[in-house]
This record gives C-alpha cells, structure tokens and sequence, in this order.
C-alpha cells in the first residue's frame, strides 16, 4: 500500500515519559511517513494531574530522594513548545489540547501567528470532585467565542462513554459528553455530534473569504499591544504597564 495519501493527520492526548514525569502532546504529521511537529500542552488541570498520578507507579521506582519530591510535587508538566501553527497543503492550523481550550490568551495567540483553523481535542466530562457540574454548554460556549473572537473556524472533538480509573482515594469515575462541533468564524454551529455515538463531521469553509472578513472586521487592525502587558502577570498587581 501506498504511503503517499494525500493527507494531513493529528495525533492528540498521547503521553510522552520526560524525566519521570508525564508530558501530554499532540503529532503533526504532514503525510504517513514523515512526522513534521510535536506540540507539548501548555498546561494540565486538576484531573488531569490525577490521572498521572495513576500512571505513575508503572515508571518504576524512584531513585533518590529528589526523585521522590519531583514525584510529589508535580506528576504532569507543563508545556515548553509554546503556541505552535503549522502549514498544511490545505490550510494554515494550530491545535490546543484540552485545558488549552478555556484560554482566551492562547486561541490569540495562534491566530497572530497565522492560524486559518483552531482544533481543539478534547477529553471533558463530569468532574470526579464535583459530580453535579456540568460544564457542556459552557465548555462550547467558550470555544464558539474564540471563533468569533479571532473570525476563524473551530474544530473541536471529545470523547464519550465512560471511564474509572483507580486512585489512592479509591475508584474515581468520569462521563464524557462527547458533542464535537465544528464552528464558523463568528461562532456559528455548523455541524455537532451527540453525547452517545461516535461520528466525522465534515464542514467547508472558504479561507480566503474568511480571512477578507478577518481583516476588514479590524479585530487584529486594531489591537493595542501597547495596553495589554498586564496580561503578562499572574494577578494584575504588579502590571508593567
């Protein structure tokens, strides 16, 4: 078989062992053979920093009495690759896994750089510490602002179904709410998925219209730099402006 498809294939939520410490990453792959990127998470939230904990006694032991602090102080680490985009033969994309997805900094971020396209593959559902949060709506709600925020398309992907993992507290459950969707560049819905079955949404958009419609909108024309330096601190109080 040939290995020269006329593709451009995404790998998302695979766990890279860095140091003892679990990285999760996204592959890029600009056809079957080559692998072009790697793109490493910018962040992990609070479930996701319990699931490695799960993973970790599979690492083996640790080694000496740092290796057993680094263990206790962090299990997933935060990414070092930055916001990365990447041209494809069909459009300029940028991916943000999961916790990247609630960050309006980081969708701004790619769309600077050149980014025709947002994915966001997801894995979200109930919430092991809080079983009456259900976050669907907003979750979606915060992804379709991105996409009218920056005039692009958004593609974003969940799981379904259930999964238990053990943990040191005992069993921990969590159910996927799947609804992948698929948005247009003012936050329209143009195809979505349900909570219970696995489906491909398929959506045509016309980049070059959008990105006519980008540029005569003046939501990047018109930016301020010169104002936005608090969003380089943590709270705001100490704001090098």
């Amino acid at each position: 078989m040939s290995l020269d498809f006329n593709l451009t294939l995404l790998y998302s939520g695979w766990l890279e062992l860095l140091m003892r410490r679990v990285q999760i990453s996204f592959l890029y792959r600009n056809s079957l053979r080559d692998i072009t990127s790697v793109r490493h998470k910018g962040r992990t939230s609070f479930s996701e920093q319990s699931l490695t904990r799960v993973i970790q006694p599979f690492l083996g032991s640790p080694t000496s009495q740092t290796d057993q602090a680094t263990r206790k102080s962090s299990t997933s680490i935060q990414g070092d690759t930055g916001f990365k985009v990447f041209k494809t033969k069909f459009a300029t994309i940028a991916v943000a896994i999961c916790w990247d997805q609630w960050f309006p900094e980081a969708a701004r971020a790619l769309v600077l750089q050149g980014a025709e396209i947002l994915f966001y593959p997801t894995a979200i559902g109930s919430e092991p510490q809080d079983g009456g949060l259900d976050s669907r709506d907003h979750w979606r709600r915060v992804m379709q602002g991105h996409a009218g925020a920056n005039v692009v398309p958004v593609v974003t992907s969940n799981r379904i179904g259930k999964e238990i993992i053990e943990t040191e507290h005992g069993k921990s459950e969590i159910t996927f709410y799947g609804n992948s969707f698929i948005a247009g560049p003012t936050g329209e819905i143009v195809a979505t998925a349900n909570d219970k079955e696995e489906a491909v949404l398929v959506a045509q958009f016309d980049l070059d219209k959008i990105k006519w419609k980008r540029h005569s909108w003046g939501v990047f024309r018109d930016r301020r730099p010169d104002l936005y330096k608090v969003l380089l601190t943590s709270d705001g109080s100490n704001s090098p402006l």
